[in-house]
């Protein structure tokens, strides 16, 4: 009963800008860190950001994507954001947002989600 759904991958130029969405039903997400990761064949799925939960209003970032991407929630949508710019080649990916009552952005806390998004694929033509 509970869904996360990523959108807004697409095919794009390098230096264009890509914004995903991920939204919840079933969950609110402001009540929840959300993460967002990517996998890429042949490299290990990495988390490229992670925003806490409301209260907090915490973010973080993959060293590959400081300055350039942007993580953001609204709440009346129960949607969280992430803005990609200055896209390059090496950040052709899938990309997945996840979240889980259990799991928070510091530590290593990712075996504690229980919600993935099933994923939207991201590519940046060279």
């Amino acid at each position: 009963q509970v869904q996360v759904v990523e959108s807004g991958g697409g095919l794009v130029q390098p230096g264009g800008s890509l914004r995903l969405s991920c939204v919840a039903s079933g969950l609110a997400l402001n009540y929840y860190a959300v993460a967002w990761f990517r996998q890429a064949p042949g490299k290990e799925r990495e988390r490229i950001s992670c925003i806490s939960k409301k209260s907090s209003g915490l973010t973080d970032y993959a060293d590959s994507v400081k300055g350039r991407f942007t993580i953001s929630r609204d709440n009346a949508k129960n949607t969280v954001y992430l803005q990609m710019n200055s896209l390059k080649p090496e950040d052709t990916a899938a990309y997945y947002c996840a979240t889980g009552p259990q799991y928070y952005c510091s530590g290593n806390t990712t075996p504690r989600i229980e919600y993935w998004g099933q994923g939207t694929q991201v590519t940046v033509s060279s």
